[in-house]
């Protein structure tokens, strides 16, 4: 870090981090519900992508600061804290978590590649083990490389969404009241949707691999380099999930003005937004533009979920594998049970695969926040760089929502009927 560079040149060499993380945020698993939210329910449940984007928000921030106050990730901390045992669990939960999102970016990946080219799903699925030899390469190149094809990515998803939001034209009036929390949300099955757009987007793994990629850059370990950093990731991070919550909130409103508007309220399935875009909008591109977008997301995420891999193995059990290694295992593990369903039950079974993975992202998330708290809340771990009264209060409520919400989600998932 060269500073005798004015601030808004050092800021510069901070981003990237946050687009890495951001990426988790609009990954198929959020496709999927926000989909669904928004031809059911109209924009009623963008009051619930803006709350979940919020928490985003703060978590993320908040591990940033962990990573630089201690030089530590999530999951090293976690590994210094707890007892061999519990430091175990918390290893298997967090790569369920991993394998769970790999499983929403396969099946969207091969979704994406039926839809623009025709290939049979169970062929797409097995096409997906090829990334390993892109991420190879890219790793091998350096770590910029990677940011920048992320971005690259999260710009093509951007560019397809700005058409769409052309093509379906949203009633701006009823848009904007859909950011007001309303009575509405406490309806059942709109709290279920609700429930599920935030399973969609706080992810656990997110938390361990912002806290570890921080690390990447050259700042100076001092207090005053250490308090620099955190602000300047801080920003990083907030610009990309506010992008992010852009992104989720277009998905949303596309399938509010192309969907519910006309009385389709019942598209839940990627496949069905696809086939009825383009009739609907009267656009031949609408239905072209939201694969290519599915596509972006699906490889997006894959990248990240490498990464996020090897930082868990290595930060809780000190295992390290050849990075093409370790990603062909996890993906292994996502494609053979997807393989194995859609022989058994069709294709018609991935929207239920999909829904299946934000499910057991819920159940993980509360095992990456509470330790994420319990360390910003330590003066011991943080020193100068705890967290206040105010943000603990504030940090501790969202966890106790979040493990509350997603209680309630499981509880309708496997008992609701």
């Amino acid at each position: 870090m060269d500073y005798s560079k004015p601030p808004w040149r050092r800021f510069l060499a901070f981003l990237g981090p946050g687009a890495l993380v951001a990426v988790g945020y609009m990954d198929p698993g959020n496709w999927a519900t926000s989909i669904a939210g928004g031809s059911a329910y109209g924009y009623t449940l963008l009051s619930m992508v803006l709350i979940s984007s919020l928490m985003a928000i703060y978590l993320q921030a908040l591990t940033a600061r962990l990573g630089v106050a201690t030089g530590r990730d999530l999951a090293q901390a976690c590994r210094d804290h707890f007892s061999k045992p519990a430091a175990m669990f918390l290893w298997i939960s967090a790569e369920i978590a991993i394998i769970a999102t790999d499983l929403a970016e396969v099946i969207g990946t091969a979704i994406a590649l039926n839809l623009l080219f025709g290939i049979p799903l169970l062929i797409g699925v097995i096409i997906t083990v090829a990334d390993v030899l892109l991420i190879l390469m890219l790793q091998q190149r350096g770590f910029r490389y990677i940011e920048a094809l992320v971005i690259t990515l999260i710009a093509t998803i951007a560019v397809a969404f700005i058409f769409e939001m052309v093509f379906s034209r949203p009633e701006l009036a009823p848009l904007l009241a859909g950011f007001v929390p309303s009575r509405q949300l406490l309806d059942p099955g709109v709290l279920y949707v609700g429930i599920g757009i935030l399973g969609a987007t706080v992810m656990p793994h997110n938390l361990y691999l912002h806290s570890a990629i921080v690390n990447t850059r050259g700042y100076d370990r001092t207090p005053e380099g250490k308090r620099e950093a955190i602000k300047f990731f801080t920003i990083d991070s907030t610009i990309a999930l506010t992008f992010a919550f852009f992104i989720n909130a277009s998905i949303l409103v596309l399938a509010a003005a192309a969907f519910y508007a006309v009385g389709r309220t019942d598209i839940a399935e990627i496949q069905d937004a696809y086939k009825l875009l383009s009739p609907l909008l009267g656009v031949g591109a609408a239905s072209i533009l939201f694969a290519v977008a599915l596509l972006a997301s699906g490889q997006n995420s894959t990248l990240t979920g490498t990464l996020t891999g090897q930082i868990v193995m290595e930060g809780f059990v000190n295992i390290r594998l050849k990075p093409w290694l370790r990603r062909l295992i996890t993906r292994l593990l996502a494609v053979i049970p997807t393989v194995i369903v859609i022989q058994i039950y069709g294709e018609g079974s991935t929207g239920q695969l999909l829904i299946l993975s934000q499910v057991i992202l819920s159940l993980q998330l509360s095992f990456a926040v509470v330790p994420l708290m319990m360390f910003s809340s330590d003066p011991v771990k943080m020193g100068e760089f705890v967290i206040n009264t105010f943000w603990k209060w504030v940090g501790w409520g969202i966890t106790a929502l979040i493990i509350c919400l997603n209680v309630f989600l499981l509880a309708q998932t496997f008992f609701g009927g």
